[in-house]
């Protein structure tokens, strides 16, 4: 779709060759010879942009500017004068004016403004577009945090948001660290801030250095101009770094330096700037053990791991299956104009029987393939693939009530671990990487009788 220009000017043959010009150069445009008519136009139009001049019969440009954001709050205004001079300049960003303008324009100076405004409004789109991407990811942590695991998750999330601590986010690849990440961000006092990923793994060294705090004109072979690294973009916002484990030793001891001093330098650069943004940091692997293969500073790890927040994986958290499950169906059903209302009981015993390496990214990839396979509005095993329902589980579960299918799922899984481990609850428990605690509290609530204990 063609950029809609607007052009406000009381001179005729100025305001007609601009429009031309403009036209040859692809844009849709149309003029106005005052601020009365070009305030009709706004409203019938409603253009991209504006290019209004100061000095017009009547209202002035300043005093359109304010009636302009009036009728179309998202047009942006350049204004343009003969007379230019640094306080009417002043007076015109202050009214909401995005840009200056002499007269007359130098044209590729005009076409760049014009670039620049529409690339920060693609901006904005897409960081609404995010918005509410996350809105919906930090809406399914809420959703899905009915286990103890990720109650726990929760907590902590709400406990650090509101602070400017470092935080490290740990866990098995597909656990939703990013999403994490976002909910920190997103329940900060700084959520209108930028909030930008770095995979440390996706980039080169050289790439790497360059991406995390930019470089000067000049600084290598290639840096034809000066670039803002990811540090200074993310302002008071915060930086996420994902897969901290692989980043190179070299860069480790500068990045140790920019969280221990809050400041950087630009590659080639000579200039310290401050760092501002929240850094949060994510691993699959265990940085200890890295530390102890020296492949990880240690003065960094302890730099980062300030906070900590451990991710379980999906084959703790059974008890969430449902829950996601159901979330993802919802997200799916939307997008993809579908009506599906849930799953068959097996398809449900299947999902929960089964050991997810892949974590949430894997179910919810799956969710999004039955609810393509699948005829009908549920989802049932036919849309499951053989690594999901050849899991033998050893019994059925015969209620649509998901309450109850959880429990009774809950019940045989626990049971059938305590036999394998011949009812010795420690082993069982650490075979279910949870605590004894644990165990014999879920034993009390789902009323699993110990046959060894009755026989003493």
């Amino acid at each position: 779709m063609k950029i809609k220009i607007l052009i406000i000017d009381d001179e005729d043959l100025f305001r007609e060759d601009l429009a031309l010009l403009l036209k040859r150069k692809g844009f849709a445009c149309r003029t106005a010879s005052s601020a009365e008519s070009g305030l009709e136009a706004v409203g019938e139009f409603l253009p991209d942009i504006v290019l209004s001049d100061i000095v017009m019969p009547g209202k002035s440009g300043i005093e359109l500017l304010s009636n302009i954001h009036l009728i179309h709050p998202e047009c942006a205004v350049i204004i343009m004068t003969a007379f230019g001079t640094m306080d009417t300049a002043i007076d015109a960003f202050r009214k909401g004016a995005v840009d200056y303008l002499l007269k007359p324009p130098v044209m590729d100076d005009l076409l760049n403004k014009i670039k620049r405004i529409m690339q920060h409004k693609e901006l904005l789109e897409e960081i609404k577009y995010l918005r509410r991407e996350v809105a919906e990811d930090v809406e399914s942590l809420s959703l899905v945090g009915q286990s103890a695991p990720m109650k726990q998750v929760l907590e902590l999330i709400k406990k650090v948001a509101p602070k400017s601590s470092t935080v490290l986010v740990s866990g098995e690849s597909g656990t939703g660290k990013e999403v994490v990440a976002r909910a920190i961000h997103e329940f900060s006092g700084n959520s209108e801030a930028p909030f930008i990923a770095l995979n440390c793994a996706g980039f080169q060294e050289s790439l790497l250095e360059s991406e995390l705090f930019g470089h000067e004109k000049g600084a290598f072979t290639g840096a034809v101009k000066e670039k803002t690294g990811f540090f200074e973009a993310a302002g008071k916002g915060t930086l996420f770094l994902d897969e901290i484990s692989e980043m190179p030793m070299a860069l480790q001891s500068k990045l140790l330096r920019v969280l221990e001093q809050r400041e950087f330098y630009r590659v080639g650069g000579t200039t310290a700037m401050s760092v501002q943004a929240r850094i949060i940091a994510a691993t699959n692997k265990d940085l200890r053990k890295c530390v102890e293969a020296e492949t990880f500073r240690e003065d960094l790890y302890y730099r980062i791991a300030v906070f900590e927040i451990n991710l379980p994986p999906l084959r703790e958290r059974a008890a969430d299956i449902p829950l996601l499950v159901d979330y993802f169906i919802r997200k799916f059903n939307k997008e993809m104009k579908t009506k599906y209302v849930g799953t068959t009981p097996a398809a449900i015993q299947a999902l929960m029987s089964y050991r997810w390496p892949g974590n949430i990214r894997e179910l919810r990839n799956l969710i999004e393939r039955a609810m393509i396979l699948c005829d009908s509005h549920t989802i049932t095993t036919d849309g499951l693939p053989p690594q999901i329902t050849k899991t033998e589980t050893g019994f059925s579960i015969d209620t649509e009530n998901l309450k109850e299918a959880t429990h009774a799922f809950e019940k045989n899984f626990i049971q059938k671990v305590l036999i394998d481990s011949k009812w010795n609850k420690e082993a069982a428990a650490r075979r279910m990487s949870i605590n004894p605690s644990t165990l014999y509290r879920k034993m009390a609530e789902l009323d699993i009788k110990d046959p060894t204990a009755v026989a003493k």
